[in-house]
């Protein structure tokens, strides 16, 4: 019987887990949306229960009894207080939510190194310290931290990944002293750990509740975004990832940190090498605007990525950028439009490829390794045309990405993690 490892997913329309192999072959996946359990995504009540009903989905594809290792992401930002038997005491602030006490923000500016991840409205640490004021506060968690505490009963621990937000200096590994400047309760504050790390092992509640050996152990889980990373396949220093959906978003994996806020830029730390990146406006969301899913499809089938149109597009749906400018009143660069649709389909997809490429010699210059190959997520990655077009844009080698579900790169950590404490003996 081979051993498994566990992945969840928890996002912001549904649960997904994995099952890996210690090869990291994929045993079984299943997936439940939120939505089957009421219309409040942002109840955690729903988180659990969407986790629930897809692990007993999972279950009846594997042999449960060969599970060593459970591992959990959430979104990236999403916080929520708890009393000392980790219970939700308020609604919990989501990733994109905006804290709404000027106050707040100006302490945070105030007081925050420049290249801090914590700045900003929808900042972990905005939302810290928007929640200590409630009664009977314990602890401030996040996401991943809340729904691994459901099978460990662990409330009081978190990931070097989901805390970077909160303020963390993931380059000394601590809750840096200026935090208590901010009149954050630092106690209120999780202990943390690198990813991967075994944290705890299962409840007899939670054994008994999924049919599980009671020595599964529990380890450190990451954001969503670092898990889609990690389920790539990309180990190696120069490895980038890009993806292709409603935004252009591009990550690489670093030796060093990179911090540039003016560009939207900082970085996670995976282990001892870091991965750094940023995120465009443009993307899949500004070719909707002009053209139906099935209208790209049938346009790109007539283009020939091999030449240019001598268009210099910057497409973007409205004014205002973030990386890799930073310019909010930069206006999209859409004219001349060509008669020919193909043409100006294509002329889009190449101003987003040169983005692309901007993108990473940007991380280069800012102290990020040379690209030396890329993988490809998202649906755009799917568009032959549009790929061609990358690779000269680029020059590197495209490989395939093994995976682009978070929960099969969770999956990987619980692996990691479990190799490495020897549970797969």
């Amino acid at each position: 019987m081979a051993p498994l490892a566990l992945g969840i997913d928890i996002g912001t329309s549904g649960a997904r887990a994995v099952a890996m192999r210690p090869d990291f072959s994929t045993a079984a996946s299943a997936a439940v949306p939120l939505e089957r359990f009421g219309a409040n995504g942002r109840d955690p009540a729903v988180w659990w229960a969407a986790v629930e009903a897809t692990l007993h989905e999972l279950f009846s594809r594997i042999d449960r009894m060969a599970v060593r290792t459970i591992a959990v992401d959430g979104t990236s930002g999403t916080v929520l207080p708890t009393d000392d038997a980790g219970r939700p005491l308020a609604e919990p602030l989501m990733y994109n939510d905006k804290v709404p006490d000027a106050a707040i923000l100006a302490v945070i500016a105030g007081t925050a190194p420049e290249a801090s991840a914590a700045h900003g409205a929808t900042s972990g640490l905005a939302k810290a310290l928007w929640f200590q004021r409630l009664p009977g506060i314990h602890a401030v968690l996040h996401q991943a931290d809340w729904i691994a505490g459901q099978f460990s009963a662990r409330f009081d621990i978190s990931d070097e990944n989901n805390s970077l937000k909160t303020g963390y200096d993931a380059e000394a590994r601590r809750w840096p002293e200026w935090i208590a400047a901010t009149g954050m309760r630092v106690e209120l504050l999780p202990t943390i750990v690198r990813p991967g790390s075994v944290t705890g092992r299962l409840t007899a509640a939670a054994a008994d509740l999924f049919g599980l050996p009671r020595d599964v152990a529990v380890v450190a889980g990451t954001t969503d975004g670092c898990a889609s990373f990690l389920a790539t396949g990309a180990a190696a220093a120069g490895d980038g990832v890009t993806a292709l959906g409603s935004s252009l978003t591009i990550k690489i994996l670093s030796d060093r940190p990179i911090s540039a806020p003016r560009y939207g830029i900082y970085s996670h730390r995976l282990g001892d090498a870091w991965l750094a990146g940023g995120a465009s406006n443009t993307g899949g969301k500004v070719l909707a605007q002009h053209f139906s899913l099935a209208r790209i499809v049938e346009l790109s089938a007539a283009i020939d990525p091999a030449t240019e149109t001598g268009l210099d597009y910057y497409p973007l749906g409205s004014a205002g950028e973030r990386f890799p400018v930073t310019d909010p009143m930069l206006q999209p660069r859409l004219l001349p439009r060509p008669e020919s649709d193909a043409d100006y389909l294509k002329a889009m997809l190449e101003g987003i490829a040169a983005i692309e490429a901007l993108g990473y010699q940007r991380l280069a210059e800012l102290g990020a390794p040379k690209l030396t190959s890329v993988r490809s997520v998202g649906g755009g990655a799917a568009n032959a045309a549009w790929t061609a077009i990358r690779r000269r844009k680029l020059s590197v080698d495209f490989l395939p990405a093994l995976s682009d579900e978070a929960a099969a790169g969770t999956a990987r950590l619980a692996l990691m993690g479990a190799k490495e404490a020897g549970l797969l003996l």
